[in-house]
């Protein structure tokens, strides 16, 4: 039956959430950008040069912080017009009136031919001119707007603002609910008077309000696209279709209080506009007059009055609009419009929530002030929230009150989400995002976590799948700018980079000082998390996907459970400490010159992540481990390599990672099972790893990675009710499994309540997050997670996503005939290869000598190893790598267990199967990591067949060079031909009988 969710596809489902700044970055999408100016050589000189016209344009624009300012083209005749307008476009054109009346006329209508669109605004030098112009004249068909020259270049910005309002209100308003000043003025002397100190004032106030809220430069110049659109009309029917339009965004009408209705004029067109207004919605008003009589018409109706001709003007219009509008500070007031406490910023403004009389919060609800103050200040989200909400939703003021709280909490908490925040200490315990530490890089892991966040916070998986959640742990980073601070401060330089004792630096490490800042955060941040941590190293080259460095550093684990807090702090410390210290082990600087790679380039951040599991008595594990990889290079019956595989155990993952008996499924197909009943009882996960929550007085130092860890029977997760949806029991009386743990027999760790009958929908959810990774990477993946089953939110189990690295593989490209291959001539065939391509200059193979193997001295043959990969490492050369069982287990018993520094120059490693050491095709997560990462060949040959095969026959004829206790070292007289096929996962290592032409 075909999974829904194949059908899915993560195009359709990231939609990224819209934040503020998404909505921001919508909003001004018209903005005038080219302007023509037409002006004869007399005004062009007495306007653009005397006046320092482009100067003062600019140094508008500046002091604004508007970083757009537009070019300004100059012409003198309509000529020079009409000819530049043929070549470019212009977003509007400023017309300049000289002696002769008509020109103007005559040229915008030749204009408007050309560019018909294009708003063309007239400016004329004198008020003697604009009798002539008024639009009660109807000979200005084609000028859109008359404005006065009065020497003020704020004129000239207010011109650019007006057309860009107009052309942008429709869908500012649709797209970010933007709000709208109504100014209805007929005269042009007025209104180019107001609209310069209207748009002066609106801008200087937002900027006002920026320079409190952040310090993103970015998120600022963002939010001044949220600042109210001011309109102007120039009579009653055009106002109150504006007023009808954007009613639930209107938050000011200034009106005149004579102008045309029904075409002729009305001395009474003002106050019936603000009646209407009045009738429909509760905003500010205010009605402007050069009779000072109309006062008392303008209180009748509950308008604010300014008279046109008082010597403070533009003072009156400042107040109205500070204290009107919601620019500035929130004053809090009782019913009788009295003062009782004033809000600067939003965090003040929650304060004076949480603690104003229910009489002043119930005053500023019924007068929708709290949503327009909010609104003013780009808080979009918020006020959009909270303008729906009317008094009489509310049983009372404290439910009203919540309400609002809630909603800021709520709104608050979404812009967060899959974001990188600074450090708070309120905040360290969220899973919804990731909390930062100081500067610089976060490092390979890092980074994946962080996109780990993002990414599945832009999808909404609670209705992708039902029956289980998915989250990050709580994250904390520190990023990298603190290892150079650490190792700057304590001198450690010279000691770590040039000397390289690792004993001495990990002393000298534990023994120097991490910042104050970093001191002081972690001390907060152990005084809030109560829960066991993994500390992880997160070097710039670790798990990304230009250099395989998987596994290669430390990471701790901390109950975090001391009752002296100052113990707790002094242990994770010493974590990060020893992460420090690590990126200089022995294994580490191997790595490095394994690889290529000069220490010195490398950096280190901290990542400090919340342990995912349940305390059960003195322990602390997650019910469920795992790693799952998108390509499988064992796939059996119908799988597909494509359909990539995952690994489980009970436990801390420290058992999965590095590569012991675990159970492998295929998250498309998890019924299919290959191996027989007895094969899985044997090959089943015996023990696991848990934190000791009693071992308090542990100590890093000397203990390592291990110090809190405890090995476990997996009887112990059983006696802790762990095992029942993770385990079956082996019925020897029906030879079947069953879920009955009542009955004897075998424990057998198989997860088949949850992969066979869909306990939890894990299966299918890896399936669906390794697709949407991959494809999200661009390149196949790695995740490890872990799967808490106790319900959590939504009252659901939870999957939590810990990391996810790249796995980097050459693609499949080459193409291999091996029927055209002379099978007499190959030493070894395999179909379970993984890599592509071919090589022709290796001749150095190092093979078991099966005769002596025993299968619990593969710790010895690691360490033997060791010291032959360091022959090859200064001789430069590479080798061929043949021995039994899985390399890079941990589990001894399974294989070899080596780190990858120990068999880092061997270019094609080959696992074998013996007659009583049968393989498993399980393999450690970091080992796995690093041999893809480097197109490392890594055949399987299960046993010697047709098809597979290791001829130790003709090993055993080349000349030998060394022999070990366990291994032997052959040299072949030419270079051998490796062919490996990716596509078909056959890969072949031929003989020859003469040097080869590489070309």
């Amino acid at each position: 039956m075909n999974n829904p969710i194949d059908e899915l596809t993560l195009s359709n489902l990231y939609n990224r959430k819209r934040s503020d700044r998404d909505i921001f970055q919508e909003l001004m999408s018209f903005k005038v950008s080219e302007v023509l100016l037409i002006a004869n050589h007399y005004d062009a000189y007495s306007i653009v040069r005397e006046g320092r016209f482009f100067d003062k344009i600019f140094g508008e624009y500046l002091q604004l912080n508007l970083f757009t300012a537009p070019r300004i083209t100059s012409v003198a005749t309509s000529a020079e017009a009409e000819e530049l307008m043929q070549e470019r476009d212009f977003d509007m054109i400023i017309l300049m009136a000289g002696l002769d009346k008509q020109a103007p006329l005559q040229m915008s209508e030749r204009l408007k031919e050309i560019q018909p669109e294009v708003p063309i605004l007239l400016m004329v030098n004198n008020n003697a001119d604009l009798k002539f112009f008024d639009e009660a004249s109807g000979n200005i068909e084609h000028i859109d707007r008359v404005f006065v020259w009065n020497g003020d270049s704020r004129v000239f910005l207010a011109m650019i603002k007006y057309v860009e309002d107009k052309m942008n209100v429709e869908k500012d308003v649709k797209v970010g609910d933007v709000r709208v000043i109504l100014l209805v003025e007929d005269s042009q002397k007025y209104y180019t008077r107001y609209l310069p100190l209207l748009y002066s004032i609106i801008m200087r106030q937002t900027q006002a309000i920026l320079s409190e809220e952040s310090s993103d430069q970015l998120h600022k110049i963002m939010k001044m696209r949220v600042r109210p659109k001011i309109l102007l009309v120039s009579n009653y029917e055009d106002a109150v279709l504006i007023v009808d339009k954007y009613l639930d965004n209107l938050i000011c009408v200034i009106s005149d209080v004579q102008y045309a209705r029904n075409g002729v004029d009305d001395v009474n067109a003002g106050v019936e506009l603000i009646r209407y207004v009045k009738s429909k919605t509760i905003i500010p008003t205010l009605l402007q007059s050069s009779d000072p009589s109309n006062a008392l018409r303008a209180e009748a109706v509950q308008s604010d009055f300014i008279d046109k001709n008082s010597d403070s003007l533009s003072l009156d219009i400042y107040n109205f609009i500070h204290q009107k509008l919601g620019f500035g500070n929130f004053v809090f007031k009782n019913s009788r419009g009295a003062k009782v406490a004033v809000a600067r910023n939003m965090k003040e403004f929650v304060d004076c929530i949480e603690d104003v009389s229910p009489e002043s919060l119930l005053y500023h609800a019924r007068r929708n002030g709290i949503s327009t103050w909010l609104m003013a200040r780009g808080e979009i989200s918020i006020a959009k929230r909270l303008r729906p909400y009317r008094i009489e939703d509310f049983e009372s003021s404290t439910k009203l009150r919540q309400a609002i709280l809630d909603v800021f909490e709520d709104v608050r908490l979404k812009r967060l989400r899959g974001k990188v925040v600074m450090f708070e200490k309120e905040m360290v315990k969220s899973s919804r995002y990731i909390v930062r530490i100081g500067e610089g890089s976060f490092g390979g892991k890092g980074r994946g976590v962080a996109f780990l966040s993002n990414f599945i916070e832009n999808i909404n998986f609670d209705r992708i799948v039902d029956d289980i959640n998915i989250r990050i742990p709580s994250t904390t980073i520190i990023g990298a700018g603190e290892f150079t601070h650490f190792i700057e401060k304590n001198n450690l330089y010279n000691l770590a980079f040039v000397e390289k004792k690792y004993d001495e630096i990990k002393q000298l490490f534990l023994k120097s000082e991490l910042s104050d800042e970093v001191n002081e955060k972690l001390m907060q941040y152990v005084e809030v998390m109560d829960q066991p941590l993994a500390v992880r190293s997160s070097g710039l080259f670790e798990d990304s996907l230009l250099q395989p460095f998987a596994g290669v550093y430390a990471t701790y684990m901390v109950p975090n459970n001391h009752p002296d807090i100052n113990e707790r702090l002094r242990q994770l410390s010493t974590a990060v400490k020893l992460v420090y210290a690590s990126m200089f082990s022995d294994q580490s600087k191997a790595y490095f010159d394994a690889v290529n790679y000069k220490i010195e380039e490398e950096k280190m951040a901290v990542i400090i992540q919340e342990v995912v599991g349940g305390k059960v008595g003195d322990r602390f594990y997650p019910h469920i481990s795992g790693v799952a990889q998108s390509y499988n290079y064992y796939p059996f019956s119908y799988m597909k390599p494509e359909d990539g595989f995952a690994v489980l155990a009970v436990g801390l993952g420290k058992y999965v990672v590095g590569g012991e008996k675990a159970y492998r499924f295929c998250p498309k197909h998890p019924k299919l099972e290959l191996n027989s009943i007895q094969d899985q009882i044997k090959d089943s996960q015996s023990y696991f790893y848990a934190l000791d929550l009693d071992r308090t007085d542990f100590c890093l130092e000397k203990g390592g990675e291990d110090a809190a860890i405890v090995k476990l029977s997996v009887k112990e997760a059983e006696e802790d009710g762990n095992l029942k949806h993770c385990a079956t029991v082996y019925d020897y009386n029906y030879d079947r499994m069953t879920n009955d743990f009542s009955k004897r027999g075998p424990r057998v760790v198989n997860f088949s309540n949850i992969l066979k009958y869909d306990y939890i929908p894990l299966s299918r959810t890896l399936d669906m997050l390794l697709r949407f990774f991959k494809e999200a990477m661009g390149a196949p993946v790695e995740i490890e997670f872990a799967v808490d089953l106790e319900p959590g939110r939504r009252n659901l189990p939870t999957l939590y996503l810990l990391q996810i690295k790249p796995l980097i593989r050459v693609e499949n490209n080459v193409n291999i005939d091996f029927d055209e291959v002379d099978k007499n001539k190959m030493v070894l065939q395999s179909i379970k290869g993984m890599g592509n391509g071919r090589l022709n200059h290796i001749k150095d193979v190092v093979y078991m000598n099966i005769d002596v193997f025993d299968r619990t001295k593969t710790a010895e043959m690691g360490a033997e190893m060791a010291e032959i990969n360091r022959y090859f490492e200064e001789q430069g050369k590479e080798y061929v790598l043949i021995g039994p069982g899985r390399w890079g287990t941990r589990d001894r018993f399974t294989g070899i267990p080596v780190f990858w520094s120990q068999i880092s120059h061997a270019r094609v490693i080959v696992e074998m199967g013996l007659p009583d050491f049968p393989l498993d095709a399980s393999l450690g997560s970091h080992f796995f990591h690093n041999v893809t990462s480097m197109n490392v060949g890594y055949f399987s040959v299960h046993h010697n067949s047709e098809e597979q095969f290791v001829g130790l026959d003709k090993l055993k004829e080349q000349k030998l060079v060394r022999e070990t206790e366990y291994f032997k070292h052959v040299e072949f007289e030419h270079p051998l031909t490796i062919l490996m096929d990716g596509k078909q996962q056959k890969a072949a290592i031929v003989i020859n009988d003469k040097p080869i032409d590489v070309d």
